[in-house]
């Protein structure tokens, strides 16, 4: 195992610095698209390989669910690929420059980060998506994904690479790795920092827990995604119905939903009821404090301390009362994870107040939580979202997957 990665790691750094022109990026991600397109039904095929074991060791519904693909999944995996194509090349791009008195002519100017490694659980679209973006922002990417979705991501590769030879590019721009070893993530992340600039999480609590406790090389991710949509007491009443049922019930069990509603006490019965309403009338599991049991008649669980830590990934929501908006605030940033939050108002005042002083990496308002994705933010897909401090912050799309390089020239200049 550990020839196998450290092989790996030495190709993927190879590969990382060799410079491809725009062009030639985009002809691979074309004739990529076109594999996937002519191998449809290899990639199904595949695919219930997967499906099949996962039944067998009795996966969770939500895990098979992320897992399965038909062919609107493969159509939606092409459809990524087109936008990424579309997007600006991010590399090589002159960010600042300007000229110092000391004679000095400084350009600031943007430069691939180089290997980036993704650990990855259940989504076989991770694959393509992560293979693309890494590739069209100039890094080579090495990729772990669960084993529970192994013959998917693997073909998935292999369409790649066949992409890349056929365009004469070093096929180790993206790897995948094949074995299976317990002992393999580990070594991934405390043994392979000569090799890798960057390891993103991408998966379930556990997982991302694992990586950002063990890993020696710097990380990109989040650790839960409990987000939040706040009724505000001046919200229209239709647009609080629509945004917060969306927010919460679209899909479930995506980091982007909803998991903690809070509303404002003066709306309780005339805006809180109805959302609760529907939210029960489809299925959704509430869970309140005091004010929302004695207020909402339909069935309410009680609220416990650990609740609002919580990130149910399912048809089961807590809901809150809150005094005014400087109390919906404190709560999300005690509670939180910085992933996105939004509030739902027509006050521009409130709003900006939210907007400014809740410290998550989405902030929304009249919004629903589950546009935190970097398809919608028009990145052409993401590899995460981070909740990181530093940068890069949210949705991790093409333009976030670069540095940058200090270039300086002058005419003959010394430092007196």
């Amino acid at each position: 195992m550990k020839k196998i990665l450290t092989n790996i790691g030495k190709n993927s750094q190879k590969a990382s610095c060799l410079r491809i022109s725009t062009k030639k990026k985009n002809k691979v991600l074309k004739d990529y698209l076109k594999f996937i397109e002519n191998n449809r039904n290899l990639i199904l095929t595949e695919n219930k390989k997967d499906v099949l074991r996962a039944n067998k060791k009795r996966l969770e519904d939500n895990l098979i669910k992320r897992l399965m693909l038909n062919n609107k999944k493969i159509t939606d995996i092409t459809y990524s690929i087109k936008k990424i194509i579309k997007l600006k090349d991010p590399t090589n791009i002159v960010l600042e420059k300007w000229k110092q008195s000391n004679g000095l002519n400084i350009s600031k100017v943007s430069i691939p980060i180089g290997v980036i490694g993704i650990i990855y659980e259940s989504r076989p679209n991770v694959t393509s998506d992560v293979a693309s973006l890494c590739f069209k922002s100039g890094n080579s990417v090495i990729l772990k994904g669960g084993s529970e979705a192994f013959y998917s991501n693997r073909i998935l590769s292999i369409l790649f690479r066949k992409s890349l030879k056929k365009n004469m590019i070093d096929e180790n721009f993206v790897q995948f790795i094949k074995i299976k070893n317990r002992g393999l993530v580990d070594f991934l992340l405390t043994k392979m920092n000569k090799f890798i600039d960057v390891i993103i999480p991408r998966g379930g609590k556990s997982l991302v827990k694992k990586v950002q406790n063990l890993s020696n090389i710097p990380t990109i991710g989040h650790l839960e995604g409990i987000c939040h949509s706040y009724v505000d007491k001046d919200a229209n009443p239709k647009i609080a119905q629509n945004v917060v049922i969306n927010a919460k019930m679209r899909n479930t069990s995506i980091c982007g939903a909803t998991e903690t509603i809070l509303l404002h006490e003066k709306i309780i019965k005339k805006i809180g009821n109805p959302i609760l309403k529907s939210l029960e009338n489809n299925g959704c599991k509430i869970i309140g404090d005091d004010k929302i049991k004695k207020f909402y008649k339909g069935k309410v669980h009680k609220a416990t301390i650990k609740d609002w830590s919580k990130e149910y990934l399912s048809a089961t929501v807590s809901v809150k009362c809150v005094k005014n908006l400087n109390e919906a605030i404190s709560h999300i940033n005690k509670f939180g994870t910085m992933h996105t939050d939004s509030i739902i108002t027509q006050n521009k005042k409130s709003a900006n107040k939210f907007l400014k002083e809740v410290k998550s990496s989405i902030a929304m308002q009249n919004t629903s939580t589950q546009f935190a994705d970097g398809g919608e933010f028009g990145f052409g897909g993401e590899v995460g979202i981070s909740t990181n401090t530093l940068p890069p912050r949210g949705p991790v799309g093409l333009n976030q997957l670069v540095s940058y390089k200090y270039i300086v020239s002058s005419k003959g200049k010394v430092r007196k």
